[in-house]
């Protein structure tokens, strides 16, 4: 299965210290952190109008959170270190199951919203947003094609609150 083979490839770099020590510190921001301020800080900077841009982050937040729980319920795809143990989980999973990445349609969903709003943002959001999408697949706790799906989900919901909120 090349996938598997795309997984355990990239799971091997993080058995390097420096790259480990990033990609955990990234996927620890996408749990959330960095997204509250951010959001936070667009109402402070910018008032009523980062309110509504923060507001329609929320809005993403909440929807995301729905789709990937009824999502990773439906699909029950194990994660790639309970299936290969030659792949080792850098750090421990938030739930049982792999599919969707949840941290990566969070994040794509929050900087289309974002990146909408305020296109300048984008050198900063794009790098991160990426950074979380790949974190995923090197810390071990999901394929590329959990990464790659989030990202599409991620994207539809973030233009689809731009579009009609």
């Amino acid at each position: 299965m090349r996938e598997q083979a795309w997984c355990l490839s990239a799971n091997r770099w993080g058995a390097r210290r420096a790259v480990r020590t990033y990609f955990r510190a990234v996927s620890r921001l996408g749990d959330g952190a960095f997204w509250y301020a951010l959001m936070l800080a667009l109402v402070m900077v910018d008032g009523w109008r980062g309110l509504d841009t923060a507001a329609r982050m929320a809005v993403v937040g909440g929807v995301a959170t729905l789709l990937y729980r009824r999502l990773k319920q439906w699909t029950r795809r194990p994660r790639p270190f309970a299936q290969d143990d030659r792949i080792h989980a850098w750090i421990p999973p938030l739930d049982e199951y792999s599919f969707p990445s949840g941290h990566t349609l969070h994040a794509v969903g929050f900087s289309v919203v974002a990146c909408a709003a305020y296109p300048q943002l984008a050198w900063v959001l794009l790098p991160f947003t990426l950074s979380v999408a790949v974190s995923r697949v090197v810390l071990g706790v999901h394929y590329p094609s959990d990464v790659v799906a989030a990202s599409g989900i991620g994207g539809l919901l973030g233009l689809a609150v731009v579009w009609l909120l």
